[in-house]
């Protein structure tokens, strides 16, 4: 049995007793019920997934995975490959955004060089490069399926090699440029959208090279037919390396109940592929925002997730995790420390 075959096996349910239990709490709080909202929700979901009805949380990870996209080539993007070979230093170096944010929020930040068109030797940067890139879609596949599954399989080891090491909260991070292209295609394939209604300006490209990405995708759909009721095939064919990295990632913390923090609209490319594999993984999801980028809310309605923060960012690589992670602390200390009627006597 594969190692993916393995995890999807081990994906469960929440724990609605559990749930239940939490409930009881929160309906005793000194509170109308319901109207803290989604922290309310956030900690009920934390109590299925943990299986305590008093959940904390502890070690936090954003897992960033890194990789190059061969449809750059296509003109669909306004920055040029080197800038994702010149970030990935900047993770393990501690001075990129999502470093920044993720200090406030207590995690730790672990890069993943899954297939950055280039070597990367920097103390910090794991290197667990598939190939140098994906191929350009527009050509043929932008993988093999065999590259697409050792894909998901390194996230998934990624993810568990964290877990295994403490970590009890999982985000989502990505870095490479042109990665809102094989995005979009993944969800004009799994979505049924054509290529014009889920096409954004990504990294901002003008209204010519927006026109001009959303008919590259469309031509590399039409010339790779992947299959839409096969996730895996539709990665292969039209994805990328970091996207499935993360849906691995994501597959993970599902069959570990660790609660894994979805980032923008690439951590949502593979928050779909993910969902499509084992939909009960979507439980151990918490959407962290809705990105600037055109149809990020379409992606995250196709995987069944509403955002928690809408704060017009549009940057990846964890950003919004970092944010979420601090939101999802607050819904804990809700739980713990605020009063019950019973003790001011009602």
């Amino acid at each position: 049995m594969s190692l993916l075959e393995k995890t999807l096996q081990q994906i469960g349910d929440l724990d609605r007793a559990s749930m239940e239990q939490t409930q009881e709490r929160l309906n005793n709080l000194i509170k109308p019920p319901g109207s803290l909202g989604v922290l309310e929700e956030m900690v009920l979901q934390l109590s299925g997934i943990y299986s305590d009805p008093m959940p904390k949380t502890g070690k936090k990870v954003i897992i960033v995975m890194g990789a190059d996209h061969g449809v750059v080539q296509e003109g669909v993007s306004a920055f040029p490959p080197m800038v994702t070979i010149a970030m990935m230093p900047t993770f393990a170096d501690g001075i990129a955004s999502v470093c920044v944010l993720g200090r406030h929020a207590g995690a730790e930040i672990v890069p993943v060089d899954i297939g950055v068109a280039a070597p990367i030797d920097h103390p910090g940067v794991i290197n667990r490069k598939i190939k140098f890139g994906t191929d350009n879609m527009l050509k043929g596949p932008a993988m093999s399926r065999e590259e697409a599954v050792k894909a998901i399989e390194t996230g998934i080891e990624i993810a568990n090699n964290e877990i295994s090491k403490g970590a009890r909260v999982l985000g989502t991070g990505d870095m490479g440029i042109g990665n809102t292209t094989p995005s979009s295609a993944i969800l004009s394939v799994l979505g049924g959208f054509t290529p014009e209604e889920v096409t954004g300006r990504g990294t901002g490209v003008d209204d010519q090279s927006l026109s001009n990405k959303a008919v590259v995708i469309q031509k590399a759909i039409e010339l790779n037919r992947p299959d839409k009721n096969d996730p895996v095939d539709v990665l292969a064919k039209v994805g990328g390396l970091e996207i499935g990295g993360i849906a691995g990632t994501i597959l993970a913390a599902s069959a570990s109940r660790v609660p894994v923090v979805v980032d923008g609209f690439i951590s949502s490319a593979g928050a779909l592929i993910a969902a499509r594999l084992a939909p009960n993984s979507v439980s151990f999801m918490i959407p962290s925002h809705c990105s600037a980028e055109q149809a990020h809310r379409t992606m995250l309605e196709c995987v069944g997730l509403r955002p928690i923060l809408d704060m017009k960012m549009r940057l990846g690589e964890g950003t919004g995790a970092a944010l979420a992670m601090s939101v999802l602390d607050a819904s804990i200390k809700m739980l713990h420390e605020v009063g019950t009627f019973k003790d001011i006597g009602m």
